[in-house]
């Protein structure tokens, strides 16, 4: 089924911005279905907005889409960089807005598509990034403390920030202490939003959510997770490294040292994959400008939604959102 307005996929006619749509949700939540099944419907190409499906080589641990489940669909910002060094905020905006620019020229729609919601606040310029040079003796200082100290730290300086930042992530506790070591806080500013967005939002309830992050945890470990992750050794990615990678690297890396048994990396992941998720959806709950659909997601729904939102001068003419 083709979009009758085609043009109105490349530009908002009353602010001469570019128009996309955006899917949001926790982990597990059916980003990834329902993105290619809406670029499917729409004509539309995704555009990864992961922080670590970015990396080459971090496939199972991430849940990174197939080819078979792209269906064909093209997929933008997967396995561009290297895991060995740090992909920014920066660098993924950048890109991001590349690739846009490149699929609103060939008249498809961006459908944005992902959890790390830093990412995406950025691109949509709800948030700018601190421009805050690094602090390399800072860094030592801090590099030599307690991941929970770190936390600490940040809390007692910008609890804001310490409420929404992974807390076992020691490179982003460490880079949001060296702002505010300069700024006195992590800014959050506004700024000018370059794009027309549709922001849908997937929040299965509770249950649901839970069961299928564990589900998830126990594919991924039978697909070969852990042998994904010692491949990634044996590429030279350290284990330092792997502990700033996320949840599944970081205790897969703890339980290979020895510093954990298989059954508590296990019970460990699943606790702290369902307090990510949670952490996510706090994150999200604070974007009144989300329009969640209902659990399962009726495409024709979501297809209808953004039809609307392609063919209407500005999102204003949007029915009003509904609450969580």
């Amino acid at each position: 089924m083709s979009i009758q307005t085609p043009n109105a996929i490349v530009t908002s006619v009353s602010e001469n911005k570019l128009k996309i749509i955006v899917i949001v949700g926790p982990t597990a939540s059916g980003k990834t279905s329902l993105g290619v099944s809406l670029a499917k419907a729409l004509d539309g190409e995704v555009v990864s907005a992961d922080s670590r499906q970015v990396y080459r080589g971090l496939d199972i641990g991430t849940g990174k889409v197939t080819r078979e489940e792209m269906s064909g669909v093209p997929h933008h910002l997967l396995d561009v960089a290297d895991p060995k060094t740090v992909y920014t905020v920066a660098d993924y905006v950048k890109a991001a807005q590349i690739a846009i620019s490149d699929i609103c020229a060939r008249r498809h729609l961006p459908i944005i598509v992902g959890g790390t919601f830093l990412y995406i606040d950025t691109l949509l310029g709800k948030i700018s990034t601190p421009g805050v040079p690094p602090n390399p003796e800072l860094r030592n200082t801090l590099e030599q403390l307690p991941t929970t100290t770190l936390h600490d730290q940040l809390f007692a300086r910008d609890p804001k920030r310490a409420l929404t930042i992974d807390k076992h992530n020691r490179r982003r506790l460490v880079r949001a202490l060296e702002v505010v070591q300069s700024l006195g806080y992590v800014p959050h500013t506004e700024k000018e939003e370059p794009y027309e967005a549709l922001v849908l939002g997937l929040n299965p309830p509770s249950d649901i959510l839970k069961e299928n992050n564990y589900k998830r945890l126990v594919v991924r470990l039978e697909a070969g997770m852990l042998k994904e992750v010692e491949t990634l050794l044996q590429n030279g990615v350290t284990h330092e490294r792997l502990d700033a990678l996320g949840l599944e690297y970081r205790y897969l890396s703890r339980y290979l040292r020895g510093l954990l048994t298989k059954e508590e990396m296990v019970t460990t992941l699943k606790t702290q994959s369902w307090r990510y998720a949670k952490r996510q959806m706090t994150w999200l709950k604070r974007d009144q400008s989300i329009t969640w659909l209902p659990h399962p997601p009726n495409l024709t729904e979501a297809e209808t939604l953004i039809r609307k939102f392609l063919e209407s001068k500005t999102t204003a003419n949007l029915s009003k959102k509904t609450d969580l």
